[in-house]
């Protein structure tokens, strides 16, 4: 029997590695290793009878196999580095249907700025062009920042702790980014022209048009000889490039700031109605002389615009909290 095995191993060795040699391409070359390595064949048949062997013969005998084994492997080996490897068969989708590799990937989702920030950019980006520089503040402020030194007086309602988010001592969450006004005229002397865009806090009950945390864009002009013209002007100028828009409706409508004198609240038709953009008005004398330029000498005006609200004109949005409810259905429409 084992004269007969190892004719049996010999005879397989020849025919595979004739069969190695003769294989034209990489798919017969894998059929010959399934024929021969595979688990139905040829040497797995050939162990199978191992165990008829009488026991001093299995060693010498399962020897002689993984020697044939390692040869037809190195055979295999050198004809697939000549022949390339087998191409796979297409594997087949959920669906049943085999997947086509020369379609065109599906490309990855991809991020975008928030309709906000967009909005916000083009803003700076439109008030730069009209000669204004961006200056930036702490959302974390001082009561005199916030309140003293914008002529707001001790007793006045704007100071309420149920109208602000008071932290500790005197600091509180900005409520306006006026404040950056302030800072930039105390370090700065004029002539000025500076927006600061930021994040402004009060606790406002959230509706259509309100939020307890919303954008503003603050605006500020000192200079010598400016008037409430120059402010209305540069309000028009703003929202036509905006809006892209010559014919959009602007009203300047009287209120009351304790920072401007005069005052008025800035409202944009919209929507088949006025809807309330911000606020504006010649710089008070007060708050002048507070940060020590001379109000005989230097005149100016400021404003404050939300920027969500303008995100809303700009886009047709008729609900703020759309803007911050995360839905991505609603976000891609802005990528």
């Amino acid at each position: 029997m084992s004269e007969g095995s190892q004719v049996d191993l010999d005879t397989i060795e020849a025919a595979a590695l004739q069969a190695i040699e003769s294989a034209s391409d990489a798919s017969s070359l894998e059929s010959v290793r399934v024929g021969v390595l595979g688990k139905k064949g040829t040497l797995k048949q050939v162990l199978r009878s191992l165990g008829a062997l009488p026991p001093e013969q299995r060693a010498s005998f399962g020897a002689r196999v993984n020697l044939v084994k390692e040869r037809v492997e190195s055979a295999l080996g050198a004809a697939k580095d000549r022949l390339g490897s087998p191409k796979s068969k297409p594997k087949a989708t959920a669906a049943g249907r085999a997947t086509d590799v020369t379609l065109p990937g599906q490309m990855p989702l991809r991020g975008s700025r928030h309709p906000v920030h967009q909005v916000a950019s083009r803003m700076i980006r439109i008030f730069g062009n009209l000669g204004f520089q961006v200056a930036d503040g702490p959302e974390v402020e001082d009561e005199w920042h916030n309140f003293t030194g914008l002529n707001i007086p001790v007793d006045h309602i704007a100071r309420d702790p149920a109208e602000n988010f008071y932290l500790e001592d005197d600091l509180l969450m900005r409520s306006q980014t006026s404040t950056v006004q302030v800072r930039v005229m105390e370090n700065t002397p004029p002539p000025l022209r500076i927006i600061a865009p930021g994040k402004v806090f009060r606790p406002d009950t959230v509706d259509a048009t309100h939020s307890y945390m919303f954008n503003q864009l603050e605006g500020l002009v000192v200079d010598e000889g400016m008037t409430f013209g120059h402010l209305k002007a540069t309000l028009l100028t703003f929202f036509q490039q905006l809006l892209q828009d010559d014919g959009m409706k602007l009203r300047l409508r009287p209120s009351f700031f304790p920072f401007t004198e005069p005052s008025a609240e800035v409202d944009l038709f919209w929507r088949g109605g006025w809807m309330e953009m911000g606020g504006c008005g010649m710089v008070d004398p007060n708050v002048l002389e507070s940060v020590g330029i001379d109000p005989e000498r230097w005149t100016g005006f400021a404003f404050g615009l939300g920027i969500e609200r303008v995100t809303m004109a700009s886009f047709n949005i008729p609900d703020i909290r759309y803007l911050y409810e995360n839905d991505v259905r609603f976000l891609q429409q802005f990528s």
